[in-house]
């Protein structure tokens, strides 16, 4: 029986053995949370860790921007993935209102150098595509619009819309 091997370009040497697969069909046992860092069991501050997508200024300051102009201060960017588009998955964005939260959704919380905040939300299947995610905003007349640095892409169109993995 031939192992399949999920990523290619990694070559295993001839003494290291593959890690045995999870024959359980049961979903895993509730989690424990971490043990607190040894800083705030002192008290001390420590940092949030950085939110799972990242928006540069430049998508933050445009983000806002479409946000005001929509009327509503309260809407939040709701970023996903479907299937299709021309390299397999495509990139979902669009305005929601607090109210389409779902209880497994992520909220992350961005800081507007205007002062005041913005929040992303995205379900936890597409997270899966996008975490460690880069969104960028280019005002170029060629080129311009919503740019996607997702470092899980293993190839994208010439549009930059979609992506496969």
């Amino acid at each position: 029986m031939r192992a399949l091997q999920l990523y290619p370009s990694v070559k295993l040497a001839a003494s290291a053995r593959p890690a045995p697969r999870c024959t359980s069909t049961r979903p895993p046992a509730r989690l424990r949370p971490l043990a607190r860092p040894q800083a705030a069991a002192e008290g001390k501050a420590v940092a949030a860790p950085p939110p799972p997508i990242t928006l540069t200024d430049a998508a933050l300051e445009h983000l806002a921007k479409l946000r005001e102009e929509s009327g509503d201060e309260r809407l939040l960017l709701r970023m996903g993935v479907k299937s299709g588009g021309c390299s397999g998955m495509s990139y979902v964005m669009d305005f929601e209102k607090e109210e389409g939260i779902k209880p497994d959704d992520l909220v992350s919380e961005y800081s507007l150098a205007t002062g005041g905040s913005f929040r992303l939300v995205c379900d936890s299947k597409s997270l899966l595509y996008l975490f460690g995610m880069q969104l960028d905003w280019s005002s170029a007349l060629v080129g311009g619009g919503f740019q996607f640095h997702n470092p899980n892409a293993e190839n994208s169109c010439g549009c930059g819309k979609s992506f496969g993995v």
